[in-house]
């Protein structure tokens, strides 16, 4: 009864407010970010408790959603030009830019102090690391390089460093060993995104690699290569004794099917293997992470 005297439009605006700004903060990425989070502090172990758990992920979380809203901000131009990005907020004038930008910049201020009073400096200071090589480095990459990518893999890969990091207070071979995981995953992933959205790219400016290879030949061999790579360093974890031999046989079949779908790219580059490298490729990680969890459990 009392939702009727709040005027329909009032609440539509609202709930539109609501909506627009949740999809400031990209939350399926928030989603993977928190989840790799979460694997590098249980793989890690450490004496770090639960409480220290739920400070890490609160403050990944907001730096990630952070992040995600001032890449809004900066890409608002570029975005507008592109079919798949011209209906967010920012180009769709639903939001102001200026909001979008004090949004930003609370939340990663929120997650930097969520790290520093509940985690400790290393894990802020890779979380400043990462925030900043996204937003300042990487997003103005893009308009510059198709090198970008590359750059733009290491604050990806950066979230289960900082769970390790928040559980034992220092560096270690797990944590570079899931740094490399997530950083070689991300490529044939991204390439396969830019494969796809070429045109959109293109029309926006952004030299990414497909973009400036119309034909594929040097987009799919890199695919082939950063796929190879993963397959042996996807089988660190258990030579870091970090897993034992039931994560061994299924980080092999699923990096040899992820590596199989980069080959099959390779050889017919259109956009029918690219939508099946990128189904792959999302179905992998959390298959790998996964299995990396269930290893240690049994």
């Amino acid at each position: 009864m009392t939702s009727s005297l709040v005027p329909r439009d009032l609440k539509v605006t609202w709930q539109s407010a609501v909506s627009d700004y949740l999809d400031l903060t990209k939350p399926r990425i928030t989603l993977m970010v928190l989840v790799t989070t979460a694997l590098g502090f249980l793989t890690a172990g450490g004496e770090a408790g639960l409480t220290t758990l739920a400070f890490v992920l609160g403050g990944v979380g907001f730096l990630s959603s952070g992040a995600s809203a001032l890449n809004h901000v900066w890409e608002r131009e570029t975005d507008a030009l592109m079919k798949r990005t011209a209906d967010r907020p920012l180009p769709a004038g639903r939001l102001e830019s200026m909001n979008a930008l004090v949004f930003g910049v609370a939340l990663s201020l929120a997650g930097l102090g969520l790290l520093v009073v509940g985690a400790n400096l290393l894990t802020t200071l890779l979380g400043a690391l990462a925030l900043a090589t996204y937003v300042f480095v990487y997003t103005p990459l893009k308009k510059i390089t198709s090198l970008a990518t590359l750059v733009g893999a290491i604050p990806g890969a950066l979230p289960p460093v900082m769970g390790w990091t928040a559980a034992e207070g220092s560096l270690g071979m797990g944590a570079w060993v899931l740094f490399g995981i997530l950083f070689l995953w991300q490529l044939p992933h991204t390439l396969a995104i830019a494969w796809l959205y070429r045109e959109d790219y293109a029309r926006a400016g952004f030299p990414m690699l497909p973009v400036i290879d119309p034909d594929g030949r040097s987009t799919a061999r890199q695919a082939v290569l950063y796929g190879t790579a993963l397959v042996p360093v996807s089988l660190l974890p258990t030579l870091a004794g970090l897993s034992g031999a039931p994560y061994l046989v299924g980080a092999l079949a699923l990096s040899m099917a992820f590596l199989g779908s980069c080959i099959s790219f390779s050889m017919s580059a259109s956009n029918r293997t690219a939508r099946r490298l990128l189904v792959v490729s999302l179905l992998y990680l959390p298959a790998i992470l996964a299995t990396m969890v269930l290893d240690r459990l049994v």
